[in-house]
C-alpha cells in the first residue's frame, strides 16, 4: 500500500509540475501577444489625432517584447492579487467590483469591464460619467498621490473621487471558496459522529480526527493547559484555513492562487491573534508586562517599553513569517520557470531552451514536494506560536 501511494504523489507532483510549466510558458507567449496591441494613450479621448502615433508604439512594443523577457514582471504578475482569476492564455474569469464613491453611492460592475490589453493600466466608464482606471503599475494620479499597481482609482469631471474598494478579488475569492469547503468539511464530519456514536470514525472522518487530535494533544494542551479547550476552535480553524489556502496555490490550471502570501489575509489572521491574546489576557500577564516583579525600578523603566513593543512584534513577525514562506516558494518556482524563457530567448536559442527546461521541470518537481511539506508546516507554525502566546496569556502564577 505504501508503495503505491508513495507512487501516486511522484505522479502527481509531476503532473503538478508539467501543468505549471504549460500553463506558465502558454500565459508567457499570450503576454507577448497582448503587448503586441497594447495601447498607450491613457485617459486621451482624441484617438484620430494620435492614430498614427500609437501605431508606431505598437510597432516598437512588439519588437521590444520580442527581444526580451522580464523575470520580475513576469513572476510578479503570477504572485499578486488581482481583480480576475487568470486561467491559462487569454482566458480570465471575471470577479464582481464593488466600489464606493461617497456621495456617488456604491457602483458595482464586473471586472470584464475593464478595457485595455496586456499589463497596461485598464479603462472603464459607467453610464453616470465616472472614469475607472485599474492601475497596471506603481505611480502617480494627476493630483501627485501616490498610487499601486491593481489598486482602481475614480474619476468624474476631472474630479478625482474618494473610493473605497469592497472588490471580490482573485485571493478574497480563493478564501471564500476554502472557508465553503471547511464548513462543509466539519458540518459533514459532525454529522457523521452523531450518527454513529462511539463507532470508529470512517471516510472524511477517519482524515480529519487525526490532524484533529494532533494539534488538541501536541499543540493546545502543552501549550495553553487547562484552558486549552476555549481556544480549540480558532486554533483548528487557523490550521485547517492556513493548510487548505496553501494547498490551494499548488494546483495548477486554476488562476494561480496565492491567499496566504497575501498580505491583506495574513494580517488579518494576527490580528485575530493579537485580539484573542491580549483580550484573554489575566493580571498575572498584565502584571509582568507593566510592572514586572522582582526587576530594580530604573530596570523596569527599560524594560516595559521591551515588553509593549514585543506585543505589537508578535502578531507582525506571524504575519511577515507566513507571507513571506509562501510567497517565496511561488516565486522559487516561477523563477526556474523563467530561467527557460530567458536561455531559449524567446524561442531562437531552441536547444539552450530544451536543455534549461529539463533541469528546470526536475527542479520545479523537487519544489513540488517541499512546497507540499511547507503547506502543512506553515499551518503547524503559526498555529503552535499562536497557542503559545495563549497560554502566555492564560497562565497563572507558579506558587512554590
Amino acid at each position: 500500500m505504501s508503495r503505491h501511494l508513495t507512487s501516486l504523489g511522484i505522479v502527481l507532483m509531476l503532473a503538478f509540475a508539467g501543468g505549471n510549466v504549460g500553463l506558465w510558458a502558454q500565459d508567457h507567449d499570450s503576454v507577448h501577444e497582448a503587448h503586441a496591441g497594447e495601447q498607450h494613450d491613457g485617459h486621451d479621448h482624441d484617438h484620430a489625432a494620435h492614430a498614427e502615433s500609437d501605431g508606431a508604439n505598437h510597432a516598437d512594443a512588439h519588437t521590444h517584447h520580442e527581444e526580451e523577457f522580464v523575470a520580475g514582471e513576469y513572476i510578479i504578475h503570477h504572485i499578486a492579487d488581482a481583480h480576475d482569476i487568470h486561467l491559462f492564455g487569454d482566458v480570465h474569469i471575471p470577479l464582481p467590483v464593488l466600489l464606493y464613491l461617497g456621495d456617488e453611492g456604491f457602483r458595482f460592475f464586473m471586472s470584464s469591464s475593464f478595457e485595455g490589453h496586456g499589463h497596461g493600466d485598464k479603462n472603464f466608464e459607467d453610464a453616470q460619467g465616472v472614469a475607472y482606471t485599474l492601475h497596471a503599475a506603481d505611480g502617480a494620479l494627476p493630483n501627485g498621490q501616490p498610487v499601486n499597481a491593481g489598486v482602481i482609482t475614480a474619476v468624474k469631471s476631472g474630479s478625482q473621487l474618494e473610493l473605497f474598494d469592497f472588490s471580490i478579488t482573485k485571493s478574497v475569492f480563493g478564501m471564500l471558496v476554502i472557508l465553503t469547503l471547511m464548513v462543509w468539511m466539519f458540518i459533514s464530519v459532525a454529522k457523521q459522529y452523531q450518527k454513529n456514536p462511539g463507532q470508529a470514525p470512517k471516510g472524511m472522518a477517519n482524515a480529519v480526527e487525526p490532524l484533529v487530535l494532533f494539534i488538541r494533544d501536541e499543540i493546545a494542551k502543552p501549550s495553553i493547559g487547562a484552558k486549552a479547550d476555549r481556544f480549540m476552535p480558532f486554533l483548528l480553524t487557523v490550521f485547517f484555513f492556513i493548510f487548505f489556502c496553501n494547498l490551494l496555490g499548488l494546483v495548477p490550471f486554476i488562476g494561480g492562487f496565492n491567499v496566504t502570501g497575501t498580505m491583506g489575509i495574513t494580517i488579518v489572521l494576527a490580528t485575530l491573534v493579537f485580539l484573542l491574546t491580549n483580550l484573554n489576557g489575566n493580571k498575572h500577564y498584565w502584571g509582568h508586562l507593566f510592572w514586572p516583579p522582582g526587576v530594580p525600578l530604573p530596570v523596569k523603566f527599560i524594560l516595559v517599553p521591551i515588553e509593549v513593543f514585543g506585543i505589537l512584534m508578535k502578531p507582525a513577525v506571524l504575519m511577515i513569517r507566513l507571507t513571506a514562506n509562501i510567497s517565496a516558494g511561488h516565486i522559487i518556482i516561477l523563477a526556474f520557470t523563467s530561467l527557460i524563457f530567458i536561455f531559449g530567448e524567446g524561442g531562437d536559442a531552441l536547444a539552450a531552451g530544451s536543455g534549461i527546461g529539463v533541469f528546470s521541470t526536475l527542479f520545479m518537481i523537487f519544489m513540488y514536494g517541499l512546497e507540499l511539506l511547507v503547506a502543512f508546516l506553515q499551518a503547524f507554525v503559526f498555529t503552535l506560536l499562536a497557542a503559545i502566546y495563549f497560554g502566555d496569556a492564560t497562565h497563572e502564577p507558579a506558587h512554590h
